[in-house]
C-alpha cells in the first residue's frame, strides 16, 4: 500500500523537510497540500492543491495528514483531522500544554487513528544508538545529561515570537531536550527543578530558558534553550562508568550529513541520513499495518508535562 499524504501548511519545514522526504520515501505519496497560499502549496509538488484545510480533510483519498501550522492551531486541526478519519503526524510541540496533548491522544483513541509527534531527530540512527547504549549499560548508571539548543534569531512577524500562539524558546527548542530526558531516563517520571533562569523578550516570550533539574531522584540534567545566544547544539550523557556525546553533526537536527558519536574513547561514525525520510517511512509503515517505530504517546505526554512544569515554575 502507498500512503496518500496530505499537508496542512506549506511553510519552511514542510517545504524544505517533509515534502522532499515524502517524495523520496518508499510507500508514501504527497497527494495533496492546503495552505494560505495556493502557489506555495503547488511548489511542494503534490498531485493536488486544495483550496482550504477543510477541502483536504473531506478528500476520502487522503490517508494521513502532516500538520505544520502554528503551535496554537495544533489542537483544533489535529482534532478535526482525526475526526475526519485521517491519521496524523503533527509538528512539535504537539500541544501548548499537557492538557491539549492528552486531549489529542484521547481523540486519536476514540477515532481509532494514529497520532504521532514529529520530533524528527528521534528517528536518526545516532539517536537510537544513544538510547541503546544507555539501556544496555555501556556507561553504567546515567548520572547527568547536559544539553543545549541555542541560536540567535532574526525572526520577524513569526508566531514563535507571540506568546498566545505558543511562541518562545522553551516550546520551540526546549522540547528536543525534554524528549532526550524522557528517552534516556525511563520516562523521566520524577522531576524536580533545582534552578531556573529565564530571559523574557519584548513580545513576552522566553528568549532564553536555562534550567537545571533532577530526574527520577538521582539524575541531574541541565538544558539551555535560546533564541538569543550564539548557535550551539550539545548533547552529553555522563554515567557512572563513562560518557556518550554527539560529535560531528548537529546534536538534534542532523540532516543529510554524516555524523559521529563518541562513546567513552571510541568514535562511532554514521552515514548520511535524512531523518525526515526515516520518520515518513516508519509512520507510513505503521499506518499500513506493518512494523515501524513511532515516538510514543506516553513520551509526548510526559514531555508536555515537563515543559509545563518548567514554564510555570516561579
Amino acid at each position: 500500500m502507498t500512503v496518500n499524504w496530505g499537508f496542512l501548511g506549506a511553510g519552511f519545514v514542510a517545504s524544505r523537510g517533509l515534502a522532499p522526504a515524502v517524495h523520496a520515501s518508499r510507500g508514501a505519496k504527497l497527494y495533496a497540500v492546503a495552505s494560505r497560499d495556493e502557489q506555495r502549496s503547488a511548489s511542494l509538488e503534490p498531485e493536488h492543491v486544495q483550496a482550504t484545510y477543510d477541502d483536504l480533510l473531506a478528500d476520502e483519498r487522503v490517508d494521513a495528514v502532516y500538520i505544520s501550522l502554528s503551535n496554537s492551531q495544533h489542537l483544533e486541526w489535529v482534532t478535526k483531522t482525526l475526526e475526519a478519519g485521517k491519521h496524523v503526524l503533527c509538528e512539535k510541540p504537539l500541544g501548548l500544554n499537557a492538557a491539549e496533548t492528552v486531549a489529542m491522544f484521547d481523540c486519536a483513541t476514540r477515532n481509532g487513528r494514529m497520532l504521532a509527534e514529529a520530533v524528527w531527530g528521534r528517528w536518526h540512527p545516532r539517536y537510537a544508538r544513544m538510547v541503546e547504549l544507555v539501556v544496555n549499560g555501556a556507561i553504567g548508571e546515567v548520572e547527568h545529561i547536559e544539553t543545549a539548543f541555542t541560536f540567535t534569531s532574526e525572526m520577524t512577524d513569526n508566531y514563535r515570537l507571540n506568546p498566545s500562539m505558543g511562541g518562545g524558546a522553551l516550546l520551540d527548542v526546549g522540547c528536543y531536550q525534554a524528549h532526550a530526558w524522557v528517552a534516556l531516563t525511563d520516562g523521566a517520571e520524577e522531576l524536580e527543578i533545582d534552578n531556573l533562569k529565564r530571559v523574557v523578550g519584548p513580545t513576552g516570550i522566553d528568549l532564553t530558558t536555562d534550567v537545571s533539574v533532577r530526574l527520577n531522584n538521582s539524575i541531574s540534567a541541565h538544558a539551555v534553550s535560546s533564541f538569543a545566544l550564539p548557535s550551539q547544539q550539545q548533547f552529553i550523557v555522563r554515567g557512572s562508568h563513562g560518557q556518550i556525546s554527539t560529535e560531528e553533526g548537529e546534536s538534534f537536527t542532523t540532516w543529510n550529513e554524516a555524523c559521529s558519536l563518541r562513546v567513552n574513547d571510541v568514535v562511532e561514525e554514521f552515514r548520511v541520513t535524512n531523518s525526515f525520510v526515516e520518520m515518513v517511512e516508519n509512520v507510513s509503515q505503521v499506518i499500513d499495518g506493518r512494523e515501524g517505530w513511532l515516538v510514543s504517546s506516553a513520551d509526548s505526554i510526559r514531555v508536555a508535562h515537563i515543559l509545563d512544569a518548567i514554564a510555570q515554575h516561579q
